[in-house]
C-alpha cells in the first residue's frame, strides 16, 4: 500500500507580494524551495496562518536569495502582504518504508524575512514514538 505523506514545508513563510493579475501559482524564492526539496511547477497547498484561507496551486520559481513568496491570481485574494503562510508539498511512500522510518520530510521554519531559523527535526521512527509511551 502506498501512504501520501508530507514531503515538505516551509513554514510560517510571510508573503511579500500579492498580484491579482497573474495568471496563477505561488511564486517561492528557489534557493527555499530548493532547500525543502519543492520542483517548480509542483503541486502545493497552502494554509494562511492569518485568516484560516487554504489553496492548492502550483509553484513556481522566484529569483535565487530574493526571499520573495508571491500569491499570484486567484490565490491573491486568498490574503494579503505580510500574511504568514505554510507551504507543503506531499508524496507518495510505500508504507513499508514509512513503518521502517525511511521517509521523513524536509522542514524549514522562516522568519518575518523568508530567511530560515531552524530546520525542524525530522519525524521520529515509529520505533521512537513508541518508546514516547513506554512507562
Amino acid at each position: 500500500m502506498k501512504l501520501e505523506m508530507l514531503k515538505a514545508k516551509l513554514h510560517q513563510a510571510c508573503v511579500t507580494h500579492a498580484e491579482v493579475d497573474y495568471e496563477g501559482s505561488l511564486g517561492i524564492d528557489i534557493e527555499l524551495m530548493e532547500a525543502v526539496g519543492i520542483h517548480p511547477y509542483e503541486k502545493v497547498l497552502v494554509s494562511n496562518i492569518n485568516n484560516g484561507n487554504r489553496l492548492e496551486t502550483y509553484a513556481i520559481a522566484e529569483p535565487f536569495g530574493s526571499r520573495r513568496i508571491v500569491l499570484n491570481g486567484a490565490a491573491a485574494r486568498k490574503g494579503v502582504v505580510g500574511d504568514r503562510i505554510i507551504i507543503m508539498s506531499f508524496c507518495w511512500v510505500d508504507e513499508a518504508n514509512v513503518r521502517e522510518g525511511r521517509h521523513r520530510p524536509r522542514v524549514i521554519r522562516l522568519d518575518e524575512h523568508n530567511e530560515p531559523v531552524k530546520r525542524i527535526p525530522q519525524s521520529p521512527t515509529t520505533e521512537e514514538v513508541a518508546t514516547m509511551f513506554e512507562g
